[in-house]
């Protein structure tokens, strides 16, 4: 038996939408708005959550995540009265596992709970097999979560796998751990690094030759790609890679055979392909960059590392586990961390990402010689720059409400009223900034922010705003 939260205040639509997963022998809690199922849902550990779009309190697509982010991390149904494809779409895209239509027959309501829940029992099993080597992999966010179910299921096949995200995500960590929790951990990890190709030498360096295939070939050399044979090959930065190569890539990618340079025969070779890249791909290739064959070769499996600065959560634990790690390394005692340590890094924006991080970690405990406590003093200079402005931003904002605070003193609101509004006032400020930084461009207010397209908008309309 399964437990089924149904979000929506169409009471009608509710009970008999509620009568028949009964049916089905599942237990059903109900709630009519989106403050009251998000507390049941916090509090409870539901399978699945049925939730209305339009509902007295907000949007419900908007709310997706924070169900996702629950203990039990259930999957969400969108309930609509509106079928339109453009509907159906946004409830995808916001995370929902279907989208059903109000108006729609029983079973249409029914099939979705069904798959969903036979999917959680197969996701479920599957986990209860797989013990990973993470070799160091950090984080428990929601957004990192995901890239690890992934991991996961990569680890398990042979297909190519295609890792996205900013320089300094940890694109190739994330494939070496593939590779070692895959059923070719005995084989060859081998790095071609497509951004320092030698344009003269790709080729060999790819291919291998034979003796005497061009002058100083003076011995056969066996290529990376010859190296990688049941091992893996990891194409590192593979948008670097020319269009001439491309071409021939792709053979070797479908074949798994090529010709060494002065060979007169082909040879094989099984590897397992991992790419990665921080470009974008699919703008590559809708601007004739990169060929699209091939980019759909490599996408069988697409791991999209977020950058550092979209997932706060996870920044306090890469740092106390690189702090430990670089100890362990010099062999001396775990560093103490301070709070303006800890603040400083947690509120930096890393443009460098878990590289930078890990950067700035080894550098202040080096900073620290015998102290036994990191302080903000052991941070590189762009660390503590952007902490302390940050600091003075926060007094110069006090120092300018200060007079108005000594006037309103005689008179204080209510608590309630006064934090609703300072919370109100604060949200404006903030949405007119991001709308002036992101210069009205969703893609980049949404990467800003950290905030979906969906509740990004819901907050704009909520505040009279629009981009």
């Amino acid at each position: 038996m399964s437990k089924i939260l149904i979000i929506d205040d169409d009471v009608k639509f509710t009970v008999l939408l509620r009568l028949c997963i009964e049916r089905l022998g599942h237990e059903v809690e109900s709630a009519l708005t989106l403050r009251e199922g998000l507390k049941a849902a916090q509090t409870g550990r539901f399978d699945i959550v049925y939730l209305d779009v339009k509902l007295p309190d907000g949007n419900g697509l908007a709310f997706i995540p924070e169900i996702h982010q629950t203990q039990s991390c259930p999957e969400v149904v969108i309930i609509t009265g509106d079928g339109s494809e453009c509907g159906a779409e946004l409830a995808i895209r916001s995370g929902a596992w279907d989208y059903i239509v109000k108006t729609s027959t029983n079973d249409a309501k029914i099939l979705p709970l069904v798959r969903a829940l036979q999917y959680r029992e197969q996701k479920i099993n599957a986990n209860r097999k797989i013990v990973l080597d993470m070799q160091g992999l950090i984080g428990s966010s929601p957004q990192i979560k995901v890239c690890f179910d992934l991991l996961a299921d990569a680890s398990t096949t042979d297909v190519p796998v295609l890792i996205t995200g900013e320089t300094g995500t940890g694109k190739e960590r994330f494939a070496r751990v593939i590779h070692s929790n895959s059923t070719r951990a005995g084989g060859n990890f081998v790095v071609v690094d497509c951004a320092a190709l030698p344009e003269t030498l790709v080729a060999s360096l790819l291919f291998g030759h034979r003796k005497g295939a061009f002058t100083g070939a003076d011995q056969d050399r066996e290529g990376l790609i010859r190296q990688a044979n049941g091992g893996t090959l990891f194409l590192d930065e593979v948008g670097e890679m020319h269009l001439d190569l491309q071409k021939s890539f792709l053979r070797v990618i479908q074949e798994r055979r090529f010709r060494p340079l002065g060979s007169g025969q082909e040879v094989s070779s099984d590897f397992r392909l991992i790419a990665a890249t921080n470009r974008n791909l699919e703008s590559e290739v809708e601007q004739g960059q990169f060929r699209r064959d091939l980019y759909y070769r490599l996408k069988t499996l697409n791991i999209e590392i977020p950058p550092l600065r979209n997932r706060p959560k996870d920044i306090k634990e890469l740092m106390l586990g690189y702090v430990s790690k670089t100890c362990e390394k010099m062999k001396i005692e775990m560093k103490g961390i301070s709070p303006e340590f800890l603040e400083a890094m947690i509120h930096y924006e890393w443009p460098g990402n878990v590289r930078e991080l890990i950067n700035a970690v080894e550098k202040a405990v080096v900073s620290a010689h015998g102290e036994c406590v990191l302080h903000r003093v052991h941070l590189p200079m762009e660390i503590r720059l952007k902490s302390v402005k940050e600091s003075l931003s926060g007094l110069g904002s006090l120092k300018e409400n200060n007079s108005a605070l000594i006037v309103f003193s005689e008179q204080l609101p209510e608590w309630v009223e006064f934090h609703k509004k300072a919370r109100n006032d604060a949200e404006l400020k903030y949405l007119q900034d991001l709308i002036r930084l992101s210069g009205g461009r969703v893609k980049d207010a949404c990467r800003i922010s950290g905030l979906s397209q969906s509740h990004l908008y819901s907050v704009l309309n909520q505040h009279g705003l629009k981009l």
